[in-house]
């Protein structure tokens, strides 16, 4: 089975996506409300996307904009998890993701599971985490004893 995060916005969708492309690569793919046959849309909402799906061929990124009669734009208690397999590809994502974020929650660090970690807001309000790969020397040499 697989499971992938889907996430909503407020207006924001195209251009997040175009952020996250952007930064992590992959395909991008949306498809605004007023591109839906035979469906009413309210003319303010007409460029809104009613779905996005960022393919980054390891896994995809999908989401919306959220019309008001659907409920909340940002919900909470989840992050988007992403994996790199380097450090220095996780450097990168980490410096593309959180220009202009809303709030850095842990500074990315080595950790004892990891060679890097970090959790950040970016600035579209998604909250993100940001776990380096490693391998299973990493993990028995630093697993607390």
């Amino acid at each position: 089975m697989r499971i992938d995060v889907y996430l909503s916005f407020n207006g924001q969708c195209a251009e997040a996506f175009a952020f996250y492309q952007s930064v992590l690569g992959g395909e991008l793919m949306t498809f605004p409300f007023s591109a839906a046959p035979d469906m009413p849309v309210d003319p303010a909402l007409k460029d809104w996307v009613m779905h996005a799906t960022l393919n980054t061929g390891e896994g995809i990124i999908q989401g919306a904009d959220c019309p008001p009669e659907y409920g909340p734009a940002n919900p909470s208690g989840f992050c988007v998890s992403i994996q790199p397999h380097t450090v220095e590809e996780t450097q990168r994502i980490w410096d593309g993701l959180t220009k202009d974020a809303k709030a850095v929650n842990m500074p990315l660090a080595p950790t004892f599971w990891s060679p890097m970690f970090g959790m950040f807001i970016d600035k579209y309000g998604q909250p993100w985490m940001i776990n380096t790969v490693a391998d299973e020397a990493f993990v028995a040499a630093n697993t607390p004893k």
